[in-house]
């Protein structure tokens, strides 16, 4: 049994708990700014948040866009969801939380009648979705000053 479970966050106790593992992530350790971390696409999306089995604390988290919010981050593709703001705590990392947290995304878009998932991998991290079977298109891009590619794994 893993040390931790990955649910969809529902609550707003959990989708806080996921904003805080943002925030210590994206906005402390990379330099995001704040003000762009968080955007209208949080009220809609489907958060999902991994916890530690015992003491429930956040390890991880990330979401899913779809339908015409997902449009602009897929390009318009029809029936295509778009994964993000996937981010695992330092002291996480290694355990297998970023690995459940796409399949459990994926999942969601499935249910969601989605044939595909396209995310902005930071270009650090195209060897850990290659290996989850996604694939890379297009011109390498910024974001938040971070060199990113489009990447799309047909589910």
């Amino acid at each position: 049994m893993s040390e931790f479970v990955v649910r969809e966050a529902v609550s707003e106790a959990d989708r806080e708990a996921g904003f805080a593992v943002r925030r210590e992530v994206f906005v402390v350790e990379q330099g995001v700014p704040q003000d762009i971390e968080y955007d209208a696409y949080d009220a809609t999306a489907v958060h999902v948040l991994a916890v530690r089995r015992g003491d429930g604390s956040a390890l991880g988290t990330g979401r899913l866009l779809y339908g015409a919010d997902a449009a602009g981050k897929t390009g318009g593709a029809e029936g295509v969801g778009s994964l993000g703001r996937l981010a695992v705590t330092r002291a996480a990392r290694g355990l297998g939380v970023g690995v459940a947290l796409v399949r459990a995304l994926e999942d969601a878009a499935r249910a969601r009648g989605l044939a595909a998932v396209d995310l902005q991998a930071q270009t650090h991290a195209l060897g850990f979705y290659e290996r989850l079977g996604y694939e890379a298109y297009g011109e390498e891009f910024q974001d938040a000053g971070i060199p990113h590619l489009a990447m799309r794994r047909v589910l």
